[in-house]
């Protein structure tokens, strides 16, 4: 990311989080594609999925799907998700880890509760976010950056803990290579605490609220748990503050604009309607393998 300014950033929207249903069954909170918003570029999906708790053998999850154009961003809280796919890949995401997948040119790939936990039962929480490509990535080879939580950076300040997954905090480089400018931050605030961001003004910015409540922007508009606070272009800072005698938790997620049209079917994001087609052609033909 380039240029910054210290102009603090004002708030364009709040937008709720809508209950919905996926998978096999998963029940996630969506913050967007909703009716209220389809995307914010680079962006086009985050999905909060629990705090949900599991009796023994009754873990739901994500089974055989493809992907293509776009990258998908799981960050577990809690629990255990294990992944699998095409391309012969295995993994188990536990607590605080993250996995980059970078679909390209298309994958078919699986997200299953881990066989321990499945079996014992127990919380899982976690988050997927969807990032676009751009045109001259949509095509490249899947790639995968996987990372447990004691591999990601964590970083603290006076009454603030963040968690550096991509981008850069309070002097900490995240970890993960990204095809385009993008942070993405989880932030811990203590009661009364408050934390600031600088961001380049062309970058599209928004916090989503795990737990707590939390304020900012011109007069401290607040917001609370499951809110998707959408920020201005109009300045290089984003500041949140935390008015509550409880924590507040949240995630901070910004990036360049890509600014090349948008074309999404399922699990697909082209630019054209005729490479989504060229999409689920491949995908039946067996192109992009099968687990």
């Amino acid at each position: 990311m380039d240029t910054v300014n210290t102009k603090p950033r004002t708030i364009a929207r709040i937008v709720a989080a809508i209950d919905a249903m996926e998978g096999d069954g998963m029940r996630i909170r969506r913050a967007f594609p909703t009716y209220a918003l389809a995307d914010l570029d680079p962006f086009l999906l985050l999905d909060h999925l629990g705090p949900i708790t599991f009796q023994p053998g009754e873990a739901k999850g994500f089974p055989d799907h493809p992907h293509r154009g776009f990258e998908a961003v799981t960050y577990v809280l809690e629990g255990a998700m294990q992944h699998r796919d095409s391309f012969g890949h295995h993994g188990i995401l536990g607590p605080g880890s993250v996995q980059w997948m970078t679909a390209g040119s298309g994958l078919v790939h699986s997200e299953m509760p881990g066989e321990e936990f499945a079996k014992n039962g127990g919380t899982l929480h976690g988050f997927q976010l969807w990032v676009n490509l751009p045109r001259a990535n949509k095509m490249s080879p899947p790639r995968y950056q996987e990372y447990s939580g004691d591999k990601i950076p964590a970083v603290l300040g006076d009454g603030v803990t963040v968690k550096v997954v991509a981008g850069a905090a309070l002097g900490q480089q995240g970890i993960i290579e990204t095809n385009i400018p993008i942070s993405y931050l989880h932030v811990t605030l203590e009661p009364r605490a408050s934390f600031e961001q600088a961001l380049p003004a062309t970058a599209n910015a928004f916090v989503y609220v795990i737990r707590g409540v939390g304020a900012a922007g011109v007069g401290l508009a607040s917001f609370a748990e499951g809110s998707l606070v959408i920020f201005q272009k109009d300045g290089g800072v984003v500041s949140i503050n935390n008015p509550s005698e409880r924590p507040l938790e949240f995630l901070l997620v910004a990036g360049e604009p890509i600014g090349e049209p948008v074309v999404r079917a399922g699990p697909f994001v082209m630019n054209t309607k005729q490479e989504i087609l060229q999409a689920f052609e491949d995908y039946q033909n067996g192109l992009m393998g099968r687990i």
